[in-house]
């Protein structure tokens, strides 16, 4: 594509090293995507007749219909990158008027516009996959009613919580990595095509016929940002690693309720697998699984950061190794997120086994402080008699609820016999009734709004035109 300049034939060893068909082959379809609309844009200057048009155009869609067929010879040496790949199919369908397409177009630009698409796939597809996971974790609320659950701090007991409260916390992570997925998605939702190599394009383009083709809402606005960029990539990763550090904290919590030391939950065995030695043993693979694939995300969005820190306007060659980290991201996302949704729906939750948790433990010392602070008592105050409360009832070896009114007003007259009714497992719940509180009410209420949340997240899709 370029040997004109060039003398000697290149190292064989290197030519083979340097070469990115051997990954950027997944760019084929938002290859054939931008170079029919680049055939658009080209033909509105007069470089194509409306014959030539139509001829490019139906070879393209042969070139697409071959790949998505797997027909296409993806293991051959001949190209050096993607767009070399589409080239020569493209020949051998046309012949040489398949060379009339680069008129007026960089690779440069062509990897920057295939690159933005491929994101840009992959973005909907992850707010379509995180839309079915908050689904799923939604139905699960639902079903569990006003199952009661504890809820933790530093890992130990703190307070109970209701189970459909602490499956909605994960609905709002969900909420807000979508919405980072697609603030950066709209950002990055300009078009590359007519910036040429570094300086624009030669010819006299109008760069709105490739950015309404193709789905954008512009054409960018420099043409050495425009080649050289790669925010958008970068920002993909970002959003993945922190989808993927609240995927980790999900996985972490789910194998840690699984342990017979928890026994709150029950696997799902479509999900899990056995032990070759140990005949007992189901193992929470996928969730392990999960936790160790936020690494690769974490990874990838430092791999993306360390390549373009250095690198001086426009287009450098590094930018190629940012392809395969973005191809890893959208692998690993594809892999995980659409078990999510299935994996969550078949967990069976052991009901009886929470609320015993729930029940034990001064879980509702807290409610029990805020009694004596709706009966006039300081809060600190009231902190220090419930605790000395919690300190006799241990060496008692009972629970706050069991001790009689007579035991509980030697730390204070203002115990009266509404007590032990103030701090039942229902009415522990229910003192924390305000909006993002686990009170019942608060908790339906929560789920409600949860669910047009979640509805408003599968993306509109673009016009394309190509």
């Amino acid at each position: 594509m370029w040997s004109g300049r060039f003398r000697e034939p290149l190292n064989r060893k290197f030519e083979l090293w340097q070469r990115s068909f051997p990954f950027d082959w997944r760019l084929i379809p938002q290859e054939i995507r931008a170079s029919k609309a680049h055939a658009k844009m080209i033909a509105a200057a007069g470089i194509l007749t409306e014959t030539e048009l139509a001829e490019i155009l139906a070879g393209l869609d042969r070139i697409g219909a071959d790949f998505a067929a797997d027909t296409l010879d993806l293991a051959s040496e001949t190209p050096e990158d993607v767009h070399h790949f589409v080239e020569l199919e493209l020949t051998k369908h046309i012949g040489t008027l398949a060379l009339k397409l680069h008129t007026g177009r960089s690779r440069n630009e062509q990897i920057a516009t295939d690159l933005r698409l491929f994101v840009r796939d992959s973005i909907d597809q992850v707010l379509t996959d995180l839309a079915a996971w908050a689904d799923a974790l939604l139905d699960q609320a639902v079903k569990a009613g006003d199952a009661v659950m504890p809820g933790y701090t530093h890992l130990q007991r703190a307070e109970p919580v209701l189970l459909a409260h602490w499956l909605q916390a994960y609905v709002q992570m969900i909420l807000r990595d979508a919405s980072r997925f697609a603030d950066a998605r709209k950002r990055m939702n300009l078009c590359p095509l007519g910036s040429g190599a570094i300086a624009g394009a030669t010819l006299a383009l109008d760069r709105n016929i490739a950015a309404e083709a193709l789905g954008f809402d512009a054409p960018t606005a420099n043409s050495m940002d425009a080649t050289s960029d790669r925010d958008f990539a970068l920002e993909f990763s970002q959003c993945a690693a922190g989808l993927g550090l609240h995927l980790s904290r999900f996985a972490e919590e789910i194998t840690l309720y699984a342990t017979q030391e928890f026994g709150f939950i029950e696997l799902p065995e479509a999900f899990s697998t056995g032990s070759s030695a140990m005949p007992q043993k189901k193992n929470p693979d996928l969730t392990e699984l999960v936790r160790g694939k936020s690494g690769r995300l974490l990874g990838a969005a430092t791999t993306f950061a360390t390549i373009i820190k250095g690198l001086p306007l426009a287009y450098n060659k590094d930018m190629q190794e940012t392809q395969e980290a973005t191809f890893e991201v959208a692998a690993t996302l594809s892999g995980m997120l659409p078990l999510m949704a299935p994996f969550t729906t078949a967990l069976q939750f052991r009901l009886d086994r929470m609320e015993t948790a729930a029940s034990t433990g001064y879980l509702n010392a807290m409610a029990a402080a805020t009694y004596l602070v709706h009966k006039g008592v300081p809060f600190r105050k009231a902190h220090e008699k419930i605790g000395n409360a919690v300190r006799y009832a241990l060496d008692k070896g009972c629970e706050l609820n069991e001790l009689t009114l007579d035991e509980l007003k030697q730390f204070g007259d203002e115990f009266g016999v509404d007590f032990h009714e103030a701090i039942t497992l229902q009415a522990t719940v229910d003192c924390h009734d305000v909006i993002g509180g686990t009170a019942t009410a608060q908790v339906a209420a929560s789920l409600a709004l949860a669910r047009e949340k979640i509805a408003a997240l599968t993306p509109q899709q673009e016009q394309v035109h190509v």
